[in-house]
């Protein structure tokens, strides 16, 4: 009666012991390469920056930080949340910053996973700690470490929401992640406006149905904005100057955080701006930054509400979503692409549910292009804003991730219209089809 449990927890003890150390061994790596590389941290000495701003009540966003003379392109409440780094020395500082981004790499690998529901066959921490052991060397993740940046931590705040399961401990919360990750950096807010709409047309279909309008969607997206609303009160009452500036100033600078054609410059507008050769696209960027918002947020809703039809169904959802983000934002750093992540993991999640080699190979080319590093291949960083003048082929390598992003939400709608075609699972007794619930991840 005891023998089986034995062997069966020692079956599963050894495989993660085994990605333990894989993990601890790629980590380790990792930690010597960024060391021996000397990477400045830069924008981890801006937060401080930030911080040391609020402490001694001065005009926040006048501030410039480093040598590099950066200003503060985030919210106040951001700056709130810095106010501890003030009191760390500048090595320690560095040193717990690595340390906790390595845990929310990990972090991120355990919620992208089970938001798709993998794995089904090795044990779960296995397969968390050997995946983070690779994903750490992608090219969004290495930059985000390099420059001591928080973007793991805001897609960790949304996947902690999107993987709280209804009617489970702790599912009331959903959204206030989502909320709190608007208020350190606005765009994650596009994951509130996308369970909103698509609480609304599940409310609008549950009407003709008879059933009640009110639905968890529209629930997770009331707490998301009230979430936010609440970082934005808190700074208000905390520091109304600097609040006030940003909301009716800072916000609509968008040309602030640096060079909009800049290589690193990830999204729509900087491929515009270094395909028309200037930096301002204007209305070239408004319009395909609308047209692209309302494609990408329609995929997004649509696989939400694809329950039962669609395998991973909300996978597909909270990635279209985050790329649509991406996409449209007035700037998207290579190192705000951390989202590779959970898009490699859920392109393989596909490739093991079809077994084909087309699904296999989209996986390892996307994997392969996130950590290639091609956007710094061509010249870029100079005072000639050389970027401005790149010929055909440096246009290509500037713009992997946003062909990447565009590819994944073409395949996405195709998916999804597919499986919206088909008829939805039925009853038992032959009887009408029932609306599926909002399950979210299933764990």
């Amino acid at each position: 009666m005891t023998a089986t449990p034995t062997i069966t927890d020692s079956r599963l003890r050894r495989p993660t012991l085994c990605a333990a150390v894989f993990c601890l061994v790629s980590f380790t790596g990792f930690w010597i390469a960024q060391r021996a590389a000397q990477v400045s941290m830069v924008d981890l000495m801006v937060y401080r920056a930030e911080g040391w701003t609020v402490r001694n009540a001065l005009d926040l966003y006048d501030m410039r930080a480093t040598v590099h003379n950066l200003p503060n392109t985030y919210p106040p409440f951001a700056a709130l949340l810095f106010t501890p780094l003030t009191f760390l020395g500048t090595g320690l500082m560095r040193t717990l910053a690595t340390a906790f981004n390595l845990a929310l790499m990990v972090a991120l690998v355990h919620l992208a996973l089970r938001l798709i529901g993998r794995p089904r066959v090795v044990p779960r921490a296995a397969a968390v700690l050997s995946l983070a052991a690779v994903g750490v060397w992608c090219e969004p993740v290495w930059t985000t470490l390099r420059y001591g940046q928080i973007n793991l931590l805001v897609t960790v705040l949304v996947l902690w929401d999107l993987t709280r399961r209804s009617g489970h401990r702790g599912h009331h919360w959903a959204g206030v992640g989502t909320g709190i990750a608007a208020g350190i950096k606005i765009t994650p807010a596009l994951f509130a406006v996308f369970l909103a709409l698509a609480g609304l047309v599940e409310g609008v279909r549950r009407l003709r149905s008879d059933g009640p309008f009110w639905n968890e969607h529209l629930r997770r997206a009331a707490v998301a904005t009230g979430a936010f609303a609440g970082t934005v009160v808190l700074a208000a009452l905390a520091l109304p100057h600097d609040s006030h500036r940003y909301w009716t100033e800072i916000l609509f600078a968008t040309d602030r955080p640096g060079d909009v054609e800049g290589a690193g410059n990830q999204n729509l507008r900087g491929v515009l701006a270094r395909l028309l050769h200037t930096p301002d696209p204007g209305l070239w960027w408004l319009a395909a930054a609308a047209l692209f918002a309302c494609a990408g947020l329609a995929v997004a809703v649509a696989a939400q509400l694809a329950e039962g039809r669609l395998p991973g169904n909300r996978a597909w959802a909270a990635v279209a979503c985050g790329v649509t983000a991406l996409m449209v934002s007035p700037v998207s750093w290579s190192h705000h692409w951390v989202w590779a992540v959970p898009m490699v993991l859920l392109l393989g999640a596909e490739a093991l549910r079809r077994r084909t080699a087309r699904w296999r190979c989209l996986t390892a080319v996307t994997a392969l292009l996130f950590c290639s590093f091609m956007m710094w291949y061509v010249p870029h960083d100079l005072p000639e804003r050389v970027e401005l003048h790149q010929n055909p082929g440096q246009m290509l390598l500037t713009a992997v991730y946003p062909v990447i992003g565009a590819v994944f939400l073409a395949i996405a709608a195709r998916l999804t219209v597919r499986a919206l075609r088909t008829r939805p699972p039925h009853t038992p007794g032959g009887g009408a089809p029932r609306p599926a619930r909002p399950s979210y991840a299933r764990g």
